[in-house]
């Protein structure tokens, strides 16, 4: 359930060490794995690991040794790392933008209105393809959304890259700014985006229900689970002797998708429900 569900657990957590997901990205390929028979998690790179961390408090920070120092230090993470940071940051903010018009929560006026970038790619297309259907128009002009933001991220990169002549990694962590970055332009035009769906469709009652209940379940199942662990499924009870109780709840649950998350809600909670 998203940021919802990291809310939710986090709250679980409190007195617990709380819940962050980036530091939950970190355990699963640490420690929770179980590919090899020597050892525990997945044996990444050092660089991997860093990068999958992204950020994290300064109280978590302290606790990771060496992994921890760059964010302590306030030096930037790895070329790949950034990379992928903005690459998420474009996956997420036009593919909601698709998700939100295909469900109605958002209305495609108010991206026209409000988001510059929107309403000119939605008047090209709307000249190019008039007689296309509106679901398709919509499709076309999200591409072209993305297809600017991949085109100015490289660009800018580049020339961000050329400037500042790094000659090792350590290079790139000492500098001041991210060397992977969007043009001035296309941050304001990100800004506005975000904004928009921010005030649009993350703040739709539909979607605030959602949250809610979501927030709701994951409570109510960690709750059950942290009150009887013997309702784990048998694994998360061996692991529970090694992590403790609260811990491992929150990575089994943390683990489930949406959907699983739902039914075992109704395997445990619900009393209609045929287990």
């Amino acid at each position: 359930f998203g940021h919802s569900g990291q809310t939710a657990l986090d709250r679980c957590m409190a007195d617990h060490g709380g819940f962050e997901h980036n530091l939950q990205s970190l355990r699963i390929v640490d420690l929770l794995e179980d590919q090899y028979p020597n050892f525990d998690g997945l044996n990444l790179t050092w660089e991997t690991r860093e990068g999958i961390l992204k950020h994290c408090s300064r109280e978590n920070a302290l606790r990771l040794g060496a992994l921890g120092e760059r964010l302590l230090k306030g030096e930037q993470p790895s070329l790949e790392a950034q990379l992928v940071n903005i690459a998420d940051a474009i996956a997420y903010s036009t593919h909601d933008i698709d998700d939100g018009l295909r469900v109605g929560y958002l209305d495609e006026k108010d991206l026209v209105e409000n988001v510059p970038l929107y309403a000119e790619y939605h008047a090209q297309v709307d000249a190019e393809y008039p007689d296309i259907q509106e679901r398709r128009k919509q499709k076309e002009v999200v591409r072209r959304l993305i297809g600017y933001m991949v085109d100015d991220l490289v660009s800018t990169s580049r020339a961000n890259i050329e400037a500042a002549q790094p000659k090792s990694p350590d290079d790139v962590r000492a500098l001041k700014t991210p060397l992977i970055s969007f043009s001035k332009e296309a941050q304001a035009q990100m800004r506005i985006l975000k904004s928009t769906l921010m005030d649009k469709l993350y703040r739709h009652y539909r979607v605030l229900r959602a949250v809610e209940k979501s927030a709701n379940m994951i409570t109510q199942l960690y709750q059950t689970f942290a009150r009887t662990p013997a309702l784990l499924p048998p694994l998360y009870q061996e692991q529970s002797k090694r992590y403790g109780v609260e811990r491992t709840v929150a990575d089994y649950i943390a683990g489930m998708t949406d959907r699983y998350a739902v039914l075992e809600f109704n395997r445990v909670l619900n009393p209609a429900f045929e287990i």
